[in-house]
């Protein structure tokens, strides 16, 4: 019987700062993952100055080089806009190649709290304002350098004559690209997001929410791509989840909370850790799971947001992915 869903590990990078977790198990998780029968995915966080951690693409080409089926991406490149579009492109390509064409990468405007993001704009002298217009310029820039030679390019905030990007991605005629953005908000920017998801993206990427809410994105975004003339189903739809896997649902519930605030340098209030998270019994994970799933999301990943993160991936791999 085909599978309902994929499944992702979201590897714990900015841990290394708090305490987590190391290099080294990363790597083996990930590897463990790779060698299991319920894991398609594996991801990384990404941030620079707002929330230190582990650099992304770094880690991604170890974990490629450990492993050998895993698709592979950021759960959201939130620096996107920090770094310039040729040198990503070119990271990109090398590690598509490294991975042997594993790679999908997920653009982000990386927007946050004022005066986290506040900083990174001031140190790389950025407007905040300029972070979705960048994206969008960095995803042209992309298709056209792992796609084309000699390529030219005139835009608001990047220009740049005469560029060929060699060696070029393995994955042809790329690597996919995805859109990771909010689901509510100020209605006139969300419905900006999801239009440009529906114009430009070949995934989608959530995150904080119920799953009504996200039947209601998707069915927008889908509206849009038929206005578009692009056909829906061959939009990739992933959530970017969280699990804690204990009987004692209160105290997981309690452990998330604190895992949460500490990885993000904030105090969510319990509404928000609710819908960003599968906890308590098996059974309880696996009910929750099902829920985003009926709704139209065909990857889902999970961090394990706990300290013991190789008893949590075990509980994960053997008690609650092969029954979602």
């Amino acid at each position: 019987m085909a599978k309902k869903a994929e499944f992702g590990l979201t590897l714990a990078n900015r841990g290394v700062v708090i305490g987590v977790t190391t290099v080294e198990e990363m790597l083996k998780m990930s590897e463990i993952a790779d060698n299991s029968s319920v894991y398609d995915w594996v991801w990384v966080g990404d941030s620079i100055l707002a929330k230190p951690r582990l650099e992304a693409v770094a880690l991604l080409s170890a974990v490629a080089a450990r492993t050998k089926k895993l698709r592979m991406g950021p759960a959201c490149m939130a620096s996107m806009a920090l770094r310039h579009p040729i040198t990503l492109a070119t990271q990109w390509a090398s590690l598509d190649l490294i991975s042997a064409g594993r790679t999908v990468f997920v653009a982000c405007t990386g927007l946050g709290s004022a005066d986290k993001m506040g900083k990174e704009a001031r140190t790389y002298n950025m407007e905040r304002k300029d972070r979705a217009p960048r994206m969008q310029e960095q995803i042209e820039i992309f298709k056209r350098l792992w796609t084309e030679d000699h390529v030219t390019f005139k835009g608001e905030y990047y220009s740049f004559e005469d560029v060929t990007l060699a060696p070029k991605p393995a994955q042809k005629p790329r690597p996919p690209i995805w859109i990771a953005h909010a689901h509510k908000g100020i209605p006139k920017f969300i419905e900006r997001a999801q239009r440009r998801t529906a114009r430009i993206a070949d995934g989608y990427m959530a995150a904080q929410g119920h799953p009504e809410e996200y039947r209601s994105t998707l069915d927008a975004i889908s509206g849009y791509m038929k206005e578009y003339g692009r056909d829906p189903s061959t939009l990739s739809t992933a959530l970017y989840y969280n699990i804690n896997i204990n009987e004692d649902r209160k105290a997981a519930f309690e452990e998330s909370t604190r895992f949460l605030n500490a990885y993000y340098m904030t105090n969510f209030k319990p509404e928000v850790v609710e819908s960003w998270l599968a906890y308590g019994s098996p059974e309880q994970c696996i009910a929750k799971l099902r829920r985003y799933i009926d709704v139209g999301i065909k990857m889902i990943t999970m961090r394990l947001t706990g300290w013991d993160q190789m008893s949590l991936l075990k509980r994960c791999m053997e008690e609650v992915l092969p029954f979602v």
